[in-house]
């Protein structure tokens, strides 16, 4: 007869890769909210330090900088990482067009971590954005994704001719933005609720109409 497992002993056991990838991460996790909360001047590694190890911090990060453009670079990546899973080969490409905007702006509102960093960035003028190897190209998949949607769409014959992929991708990140940025403002000045469920994907499928609107002929 066949014995059970014992989860003690036929557990699958931790790489040590394994291991320091979740350590960096518990790290960032703890990292994010105390830099979303205090911005880079603000942040304490001992704070930080508190809810992790100071020791594990300099040895996988070296310092508070380092840490700080740790945390930006995972949050970047994971949202091009998320936008790479997006269909935009099937349906049309205004079908396309729509699921990727969608996806943005419920991101954005799902990840407002995300939103309040880049916001914390622009005030250092992307300075620690500027000493991050390779993340300028990877943030370029983006307007890859675009361009391919775009020419797509021209040739089918529903969007205009010469509209930049960057332009759009502003267009689209400065509206799905606002859900984060001005929540609180806006939820004071006007009564409207922008975090919920059904705020989040009717604030979708505006967004979507508007772009899609601005991109026909």
């Amino acid at each position: 007869m066949a014995t059970e497992p014992d989860p003690t002993t036929d557990a699958p056991r931790r790489t040590r890769a394994q291991a320091r990838e979740e350590a960096i991460n518990a790290i960032l996790d703890i990292a994010t909210a105390e830099f979303v909360e205090k911005g880079l001047a603000g942040a304490r590694i001992d704070e930080i330090a508190g809810k992790a190890t100071k020791r594990k911090i300099y040895y996988y990060f070296g310092g508070k900088d380092e840490l700080y453009r740790a945390v930006l670079e995972r949050a970047y990546r994971r949202v091009r990482a998320s936008e790479a899973e997006v269909d935009i080969d099937s349906g049309t490409a205004a079908e396309a067009l729509r699921r990727l905007v969608e996806h943005d702006v419920r991101y954005h509102s799902q990840h407002p971590d995300l939103v309040r960093l880049v916001m914390n960035e622009n005030i250092h003028r992307a300075e620690h954005l500027k000493q991050i190897e390779g993340l300028q190209s990877n943030n370029r998949r983006v307007i890859d994704l675009l361009a391919a949607i775009l020419k797509r769409g021209e040739a089918e014959g529903v969007f205009r001719a010469g509209i930049d992929p960057v332009d759009l991708h502003m267009n689209m990140t400065a509206l799905a933005f606002y859900n984060v940025s001005n929540q609180f403002t806006f939820a004071h000045n006007f009564g409207v609720d922008m975090t919920s469920d059904a705020a989040i994907e009717k604030r979708a499928g505006q967004v979507a109409d508007i772009l899609l609107a601005w991109v026909r002929p």
